[in-house]
């Protein structure tokens, strides 16, 4: 092998047990030179990241947090693909980091021990030595060095000790032969390992690798007894190499060697000789502060009442921090906007750019302080190692429903907004747990919602009907119970999604709980960045593409030969009035409001003339058992992209502009007005009754009408079938819902 000097770039991958302090040393080893993306073809996440030491070149790649190298699941295979070698886009791995926790030596070296067994040069990072220290443990760093037979590394990186002596470590291997040390299994199943490592050798490693199966992936083949790897290497039709290794473990059950619990006697008993007289335990085991700390935190009532402070204070920072932030990137391109207006002519292309480009990436950076202010929470927490203890309460609720205590932090913080509670998924291991918890985080009601509560209640829902003396309000009991008819349908959907299509035996949740410490500033911040950065990247420019074309649907054809003449006769009248008056005349300020209304009159007619327009007529007769009419269809389909555009598109569809405000005074007295005084078409008959306006709040409840929400499913699942599933399942709820609503709400009116 050349010098590091000479290589290009070492690969070095970074592995290791979950909550042992890898994505801190990865931090620090590689600084501000990393980045985030996904495997090619796959939804695991990618951190990979570079630094440069002696002349030389690395990029460092941190694998998921692993507990064993046996794969289960997607995020395991992607660690055994990159090791073996088996992936033909990924440079073979050079050497390896693996990370381990000093005050639980025992149970790491478990995933040492495999790691070993690949032959690939190797270093261990023996981290965490100050919780050892807490629980009165002491290591010989040395004599587990000589023991292994590879570098072992002492260090402490949230603290960046050590860092400096493992990049020296590493250099020393990389580039050198490795050899495999010897097998910790009993000879009998070597002997089996080695008749199907024959039986199989015209069995390639992969489709673009023409190797044969290496030893180690013969060995898991053998211990995969849910199949997972089987099908993966073998596939579903080679049934010769199935039965070959069917009759291989029946073989090892005659010989009183249970699969796979073979495996874990092995590989305890190897770490077991390992450490004899390499860690020295106390006498009596020590009390640490972690462990005063949890007698309160896991505690069954305590611990329930702090957890959920803590997620009213999570939930209040998302919803609330962030609104002047938001407030000020509306302002900034509110401001862009008028800007832009001010220096064209009025035509297509000054309203693709305020309309489509400026809105659009409007409602893209509108959702980026939300989404940074949740995942600040979310790395302060995991870093400080409270994440497990949250997990580990909620769990016993969660459980009820088929998931488990790590899918309620992505739902609670759905209230906000859905698309980082989406994001936030991705610490849940389970691929099918984790699918279900971005199914049904869209129900769950947030804040774009509120606008659409707010104004149909306020218009249609009496508000002096109270109850328990006056505590209670109608209203409020109406939006409340928009909430709750949003959780009471995620737990149903999730319980359907869980018996049917994401069926999967229930996974013990298994989940050790790190020591308490002090998140680092570093780590917290690259985590908030990388987050918000793949938003705008992945999901923005989609969110931009599909902002410009409902501005299309609403702006074509305009027609201004069709639709403007009624309106210019009438302006004109007003305009030649206007003039005549003198400048303090009470009169001029009725005149310049008429003017205003007839400018609404016209955008609405626009609007009605549009290829939006003629759909929601076309969709009249399917909406008709919902109690609405293609007014109220117009808006809603207009508001599949983001749900809040029902309020701004109602405005223009009865005629107040697209610049009113439905929680200022005026303008929301004017709202309730216009609605309550609209009429259906060719009739004197009302349009909004509370039936209708009911029927309206439980489809925009139930609704998936969030493009950015669907755009951000498609990036986290790597796939557009499942955001179309969401879709479909959403909107048909929602419709079902609405006409239940306002078919029973009509009924019981005419009692």
């Amino acid at each position: 092998m050349p010098p590091a000097s000479e290589q290009a770039a070492w690969n070095v991958a970074l592995i290791g047990n979950p909550n042992t302090g890898k994505s801190t040393l990865f931090g620090a080893m590689v600084g501000v030179h990393q980045r985030v993306g996904n495997y090619p073809g796959v939804t695991v996440e990618k951190k990979t990241g570079e630094y440069t030491f002696e002349d030389g070149r690395y990029e460092l790649v941190d694998l998921p947090g692993l507990y064993s190298l046996a794969p289960r699941s997607r995020d395991e295979m992607v660690a055994v693909d990159l090791l073996i070698p088996r992936r033909a886009d990924a440079a073979p791995v050079d050497a390896v980091v693996c990370v381990v926790d000093a005050s639980n030596l025992q149970r790491h070296l478990y995933l040492v021990s495999q790691i070993l067994e690949l032959g690939l040069p190797t270093v261990v990072a023996l981290n965490m030595l100050d919780v050892a220290g807490d629980h009165g443990i002491t290591l010989d760093a040395t004599r587990l060095e000589q023991r292994l037979g590879v570098p072992v590394v002492p260090l402490q990186a949230n603290r960046r000790i050590g860092i400096e002596p493992l990049r020296t470590a590493l250099a020393s291997i990389v580039g050198q032969a490795s050899r495999a040390p010897e097998s910790p299994f009993p000879e009998a199943f070597q002997r089996e390992v080695t008749q199907v490592e024959s039986e199989l050798a015209d069995r390639p490693v992969s489709e673009s690798e023409n190797r044969p199966l290496p030893r180690y992936l013969v060995e898991r083949l053998l211990l995969d007894v849910n199949g997972y790897l089987q099908g993966v290497l073998l596939g579903e039709d080679d049934r010769e190499s199935a039965q070959r290794v069917a009759q291989s473990r029946a073989r090892l059950q005659e010989a009183k060697l249970e699969i796979p619990g073979v495996e874990t006697a092995s590989r305890y008993g190897w770490a077991e000789q390992i450490l004899e007289g390499v860690v020295t335990q106390p006498r009596e085991y020590r009390r640490t502060t972690s462990d005063r700390i949890d007698r309160v935190l896991t505690h069954r009532f305590w611990g329930m009442l702090l957890f959920a402070l803590v997620m009213v204070v999570l939930f209040q920072a998302v919803f609330s921090w962030a609104e002047p932030l938001m407030g000020l990137i509306e302002d900034g391109m509110g401001m862009a906007g008028r800007w832009v207006e001010s220096g064209m002519q009025p035509g297509p292309l000054r309203s693709l750019l305020v309309d489509g480009v400026i809105a659009g990436v409007g409602g893209v950076l509108v959702f980026l302080p939300q989404i940074l202010i949740l995942f600040l929470f979310i790395a302060v927490l995991e870093d400080c190692g409270y994440m497990a203890r949250a997990a580990f309460l909620m769990d016993r609720v969660m459980v009820r429903v088929g998931l488990s205590g790590k899918s309620f932090i992505p739902m609670l913080s759905s209230f906000a907004c859905a698309i980082p509670g989406i994001m936030a998924a991705r610490v849940i291991e389970n691929e099918r747990d984790r699918l279900t918890t971005i199914m049904v985080a869209p129900l769950m009601t947030c804040s774009a919602r509120l606008p659409v509560y707010s104004m149909l209640i306020a218009a249609f829902i009496v508000p002096n009907h109270t109850f328990v003396f006056g505590l209670l309000s109608l209203q409020g009991l109406v939006l409340t119970s928009l909430y709750v008819l949003g959780i009471v349908t995620a737990v149903v959907a999730a319980l359907v999604l869980k018996k049917t299509i994401l069926r999967s035996e229930p996974t013990p949740f298994l989940m050790e709980l790190p020591s308490y410490k002090w998140p680092s500033a570093r780590t917290v911040c690259f985590r908030v960045l990388q987050r918000g950065w793949v938003f705008l990247r992945c999901a923005g420019t989609m969110i931009l593409a599909i902002s410009i074309v409902v501005w299309a649907a609403l702006y074509y054809p305009h027609d201004s030969e069709t639709v403007e003449p009624p309106f210019r006769q009438r302006q004109e009248a007003v305009e030649t009035r206007l003039e005549a008056l003198s400048a303090d005349d009470p009169a001029g300020a009725e005149l310049k409001a008429e003017l205003v209304r007839i400018e609404n009159e016209m955008a609405g007619a626009y609007q009605r003339q549009s290829v939006l327009g003629k759909m929601g007529q076309w969709i009249e007769p399917v909406v008709r058992p919902l109690g609405w009419d293609w007014r109220i269809g117009c808006a809603v389909l207009a508001s599949f992209p983001a749900r809040e555009v029902v309020v701004a598109t109602t405005g223009v569809i009865f005629n107040l502009g697209e610049d009113f405000d439905s929680e200022a005074e005026e303008d929301g007295k004017l709202m309730r007005a216009r609605l309550r005084a609209a009429t259906r078409e060719g009739t004197d008959r009302p349009l909004f009754t509370t039936p209708v306006a009911l029927s309206l709040l439980v489809f925009c409840a139930l609704c998936a009408q969030c493009a950015a929400t669907l755009v951000v499913i498609r990036r986290e699942t790597n796939s557009w079938r499942w955001p179309a599933f969401t879709f479909s399942y959403m909107t048909t709820l929602a419709y079902l819902g609405a006409m239940a609503t306002y078919q029973l709400g009509t009924w019981i009116a005419g009692l």
